[in-house]
């Protein structure tokens, strides 16, 4: 075996570890934050209702991170799934910031860290497609 494939196979045994890593992580952190959504804390109910939201909506917002926390899981196996659940998290968390600095508390920019995750997943994800 030459020394070029080696190197490559090597390389995507490291990608798909870093894939897997990141992955886990993001899901993780969505997981979490589901569930603050799901408990309704009096601090989330403040900073909703600052930015012009419902509480009703906590319980939505909470599924549709439990739902890409999942669907980044079960994409480990299922690549498709995996892509779909990281794009729907990217187009989540924009969509949470736009929402932050539409109201203009700019503190409160936290959705990007989330955002970071979900764009690292999605794109080592397509490396090791």
């Amino acid at each position: 075996m030459s020394w070029p494939r080696v190197f490559n196979v090597r390389l995507i045994t490291d990608m798909f570890t870093a894939y897997v890593v990141v992955t886990f992580f993001t899901a993780v952190a969505n997981t979490y934050a589901a569930i603050v959504d799901f408990r309704r804390p009096q601090w989330v109910l403040d900073n909703i209702a600052k930015w012009g939201g419902s509480h009703s909506w906590l319980f939505t917002l909470g599924a549709l991170k439990a739902a890409g926390a999942l669907g980044l899981l079960v994409g480990i196996g299922v690549p498709l799934i995996g892509v779909a659940a990281a794009t729907g998290l990217i187009l989540f968390f924009v969509g949470a910031i736009a929402v932050v600095i539409r109201a203009g508390w700019y503190s409160h920019l936290w959705p990007s860290t989330y955002l970071l995750l979900a764009v690292g997943s999605l794109a080592l994800r397509l490396v090791v497609l």
